[in-house]
């Protein structure tokens, strides 16, 4: 289906001026009334009229200048980042930069810019090398922030005298002197003091005493009796993504102060309640938000706790950059507001293993209205996760395939998610190519999550799956994942799905309720907890509209709804300008109630074509 670029989408009740109206839609379709109003929110993140193009150059850096990386480039470099004016460019020339004497901060609102992802590359010799958990020095290559551990100011902490209602572009405060326009603050509600120990699904075919401690939106990975090699680390593991057992969070930008009312530029995404301690915090000092900065056309490479850092960064971008070889995380978003990665190819991590070292993509620390568009990650250990934020962020049409366990290749991780740490809410995930949605339960629960028009393949790209243990699913939740929206996506692969099922219920009788084998839905299980039947709230909370998937060969519907036709996007005005670049492509390209049901991805075809920056 194309839209002409004279067709607006109408959508949301809320309207809010948008610069670039050809690339930002306001809300969810009014007339879509299948997805109801607490699942619903403002889905116009990154930045606001897109990503600016900057002509000016402050400062040309040419390779030659430190022996074409035989020589250290980090401090040439930062000084011309320092003395650079706002608005303007720092451009390098081809060749290898060697980044090992310091981390390159990006603390001001200019633009580091390369002469192209294959000529320019900034490169730590130190850091990461592939197939090695073990660094010399324990660095990231480039952080667009003030500084590399920004945090809240705990200090400023306000309570909330009345309770923030979803929607709301406002709360109120018991003392506003401090707030002022143009800040960053942190919003959130203590989930952890209010939960309460809670019975858990029937295990080994019987009601089992085991309890896990939740509250009525949060689930901690804290059992009674202890579970040794499942639990986490209580109470240092409250503080790892958030304030301490807050997990239920969002970053705002104040527009006004009106006494002890602080107004923001964007809505409420959930509510925030004064019954569970609703408060909002400052940054302040060293952890000041960085607006309006850029990393371009560059690879990177070698990065030793992270590669790319956003650390409490606003309005800032990472556009067309290949991002390879790193521990940690690929792209880490951490504490910022309206980031947006485009264009870039993040692929190949040093150690696809669990536990925090080969994550493509991680939102943490509350980061909220994230756009991660058109990109190609590929071979990680977990393409994404989203630990403890995300908040009203959308992962639109990226291709994200071969996540894997280096030690157990047969095992199909987690493709597109929003989970891995207790609290995100409310992310968007459209119109994009993986091997499954899931929502992970490791460390905690999500909800509220959409995933819209996407396809869900159920098989990794280069990797075997196991028909029996192998976990291959094309939606899942874990145990947890309440209120997820799954709707109008192509499940499965054409010509693939023999041996497959359309759904294991995970309530067989005795004590291995969940079968072995590859199924089109896998809903309410736990993977340390194989005898533990599905958990009911997510199988009753789950909505399933208009997806086809390629076992039974047909669309199913919610049959409590009519609604049959559905809008091309839950946050696009209209067509996206990259659907026009090279021979050009429909949009939208998932059309799971059309007799074609998928067309060309132009991330996905990009990486086909071995040329990751030019679209075929």
């Amino acid at each position: 289906m194309r839209l002409s670029k004279s067709v607006v989408l109408v959508v949301g009740a809320v309207s809010l001026a948008v610069t670039d109206p050809s690339k930002r839609a306001n809300a969810t379709s009014a007339a879509f009334t299948v997805l109801p109003a607490d699942r619903r929110t403002l889905w116009n993140p990154g930045v606001v009229g897109g990503i600016p193009v900057r002509t000016t150059i402050c400062a040309s850096v040419d390779a030659s200048t430190y022996g074409y990386g035989t020589q250290d480039a980090s401090s040439g470099i930062q000084a011309a980042i320092n003395a650079c004016p706002l608005g303007q460019v720092v451009q390098l020339s081809e060749g290898v930069f060697t980044i090992n004497n310091n981390i390159l901060l990006i603390n001001r609102g200019i633009t580091l810019r390369g002469a192209g992802a294959t000529s320019t590359t900034l490169q730590r010799t130190n850091g990461a090398r592939p197939h090695s958990p073990d660094v010399q020095v324990n660095d990231p290559v480039v952080i667009i922030g003030p500084a590399r551990w920004p945090s809240p100011n705990e200090s400023t902490s306000q309570n909330l005298t009345a309770d923030g209602a979803k929607g709301a572009y406002s709360v109120t405060v018991a003392d506003g002197n401090g707030f002022a326009p143009g800040q960053f603050v942190l919003l959130d509600e203590d989930g952890y003091n209010t939960g309460s120990w809670t019975s858990l699904p029937n295990r080994n075919g019987h009601e089992t005493t085991v309890t896990i401690w939740a509250s009525d939106r949060v689930v901690f990975q804290r059992h009674n009796p202890p579970e040794q090699y499942v639990d986490d680390p209580f109470p240092d593991s409250l503080t790892w993504f958030s304030r301490s057992g807050r997990p239920i969070n969002e970053i705002k930008e104040v527009a006004s102060v009106n006494g002890n009312t602080i107004t923001f530029t964007t809505p409420l995404h959930i509510s925030y309640r004064t019954s569970h301690a609703a408060q909002l915090t400052r940054y302040t000092g060293s952890s000041v938000h960085v607006k309006n900065a850029g990393l371009e056309a560059l690879k990177v490479i070698g990065g030793g706790d992270g590669a790319v850092r956003f650390e409490a960064a606003a309005y800032s971008w990472m556009k067309d950059v290949e991002d390879t070889i790193w521990l940690g995380e690929g792209v880490a978003i951490d504490n910022s507001f309206r980031i947006e990665v485009r264009g870039s190819y993040i692929h190949d991590t040093a150690w696809p293993v669990p536990g925090g070292s080969g994550y493509a993509i991680s939102f943490a620390h509350g980061s909220s209205e994230a756009l991660i568009e058109d990109n190609i990650v590929i071979g990680a250990n977990k393409m994404m996760v989203a630990r403890s934020s995300g908040t009203a962020s959308v992962i639109g049409y990226n291709y994200m395939d071969d996540g894997f366990i280096d030690y157990v290749q047969t095992w199909q991780e987690v493709g597109l998610n929003g989970s891995h740490m207790v609290g995100s809410h409310h992310m968007l995930f459209e119109g994009n190519e993986s091997f499954n949605y899931d929502a992970d339960c490791t460390h905690g629960n999500a909800i509220y999550h959409t995933a819209f028009r996407n396809h869900l393949s159920g098989y990794r790209r280069d990797y075997p799956e196991d028909p029996g243990s192998g976990n291959a699913r094309a939606g899942g939740l874990e145990y947890g994942a309440w209120w997820h929206s799954i709707i109008g996506n192509v499940m499965g692969t054409d010509g693939r799905m023999s041996g497959w099922g359309y759904e294991n219920p995970g309530r067989d009788p005795g004590p291995t309720p969940w079968p072995y084998g590859s199924f089109i839905w896998k809903l309410g299980y736990d993977p340390a907890h194989w005898e533990q039947v599905a958990d009911p709230l997510v199988q009753s909370s789950v909505l399933r509209h208009g997806n086809f998937d390629y076992v039974t060969n047909s669309v199913h519907w919610d049959p409590s709804s009519p609604e049959r036709l559905m809008p091309p996007s839950f946050y696009l005005r209209r067509r996206p300008a990259f659907f026009d670049n090279g021979r050009g492509y429909i949009w939208p390209w998932v059309n799971a109630t059309g007799a074609t049901k998928l067309y060309a991805l132009p991330a996905k075809a990009r990486y086909e074509a071995g040329t990751p920056f030019i679209q075929p």
